[in-house]
């Protein structure tokens, strides 16, 4: 410990999400010292969340953004990370994505031969997309290739093991007064990952967050051994133990963070029953808040009035595929000077 604080530039993260633990993951690649402070609670968005990463989205089913170029990076990110650890927490599956309406089908006829869309189609292959006794199915779909999904709680939780065996974690919070006293002293930077709790602190409250609550079910069905993504109305994630997660909701007005609201799971369990078509169990209930920045697909950088102040939020539903990426352009540009994308550059916007 006491070599540690002999090493400069020193790195205080606030926030041991999927934005701080990957903040820190590239400083240790940098052999660069830091303390994660974090409340360490056991439901937080990145806990909660599937983790899923698709090459194509959204209801127009565009490409997701700047996918070519995040996740060459993003998946090279975690096996090294998984190399470290010794233990696998990202999964490549296809993405099955069956549409849902005629529309949806139309939209599909007008994406599918574009050029970049093409290039994340699997080849058909023979028989049926899906098991037409387990999934209905009744206007088709495609199959997407580099898709996948990761265990955010397992690498969160074997990331907090691996840094705290290191002395670089540990349970806490800062008051911004203790933040202020201790740059330039303690640390050189001081970076807030604390996800959509950002938009109630007096010093990020003028960031437009428009943060949206989810939910996820687990559940227990026989889908035949199928482990590919299945996605119509809703996504089915199977885990490979016999589970399944499902989802998502998007809330925008809600009152607790944490606790799934019944409509809410019965509005969600409706579109499973219309992916169904067998038996299923609910067996449990995960809800958390998504980071999510009005007209941003991530906001970066120094704080404008607070140059010790630095800020990585509002990665959204696509946490997974944009942290390695936007982390990796936070230090660039904190500790080399590199500019910050002005879509992303927190002191240039608003």
């Amino acid at each position: 410990m006491s070599g540690y604080r002999k090493m400069t530039p020193r790195f205080l993260i606030i926030g041991g999400g999927l934005a701080g633990t990957t903040l820190a993951w590239r400083l240790h690649q940098r052999g660069l010292p830091f303390m994660i402070v974090d409340r360490d609670e056991p439901l937080t968005s990145s806990k909660v969340a599937a983790g899923l990463v698709t090459p194509i989205t959204g209801m127009r089913l565009s490409l997701s953004w700047r996918f070519g170029e995040l996740y060459p990076e993003a998946l090279a990110f975690y096996r090294s990370i998984e190399s470290t650890l010794g233990t696998r927490f990202y999964h490549e599956v296809p993405i099955v994505q069956l549409l849902s309406s005629e529309k949806a089908v139309a939209q599909w006829q007008k994406r599918r031969d574009q050029p970049e869309v093409k290039l994340y189609l699997a080849r058909p292959e023979p028989g049926p997309l899906v098991n037409d006794a387990i999934f209905a199915n009744p206007l088709g779909g495609f199959v997407q290739k580099h898709g996948g999904w990761m265990d955010t709680a397992a690498f969160l939780s074997a990331s907090q093991r691996f840094f705290e065996s290191v002395g670089y974690w540990q349970r806490g919070d800062f008051s911004p007064g203790e933040v202020t006293s201790r740059i330039g002293k303690d640390f050189i930077h001081a970076v807030f990952c604390i996800g959509w709790e950002a938009s109630r602190h007096p010093w990020f409250d003028w960031v437009p967050f428009q943060s949206a609550r989810g939910t996820v079910l687990q559940v227990t069905a026989d889908t035949g051994g199928e482990p590919r993504v299945v996605n119509n109305g809703c996504w089915l994630l199977p885990r490979g133990d016999g589970t399944l997660r499902v989802g998502p909701t998007y809330e925008l007005n809600f009152d607790q963070p944490h606790t799934p609201a019944p409509e809410t799971i019965a509005a969600l369990e409706m579109r499973l029953r219309g992916l169904l078509k067998i038996r299923y169990d609910i067996t449990g209930a995960q809800t958390g808040v998504r980071p999510i920045i009005a007209r941003r697909e991530a906001l970066i950088g120094r704080h404008p009035a607070r140059p010790g102040i630095a800020f990585m939020n509002g990665l959204g539903s696509k946490g997974v595929l944009r942290a390695p990426w936007v982390s990796r352009q936070l230090i660039e540009h904190l500790l080399d000077g590199n500019p910050i994308d002005p879509e992303m550059d927190l002191a240039g916007n608003f």
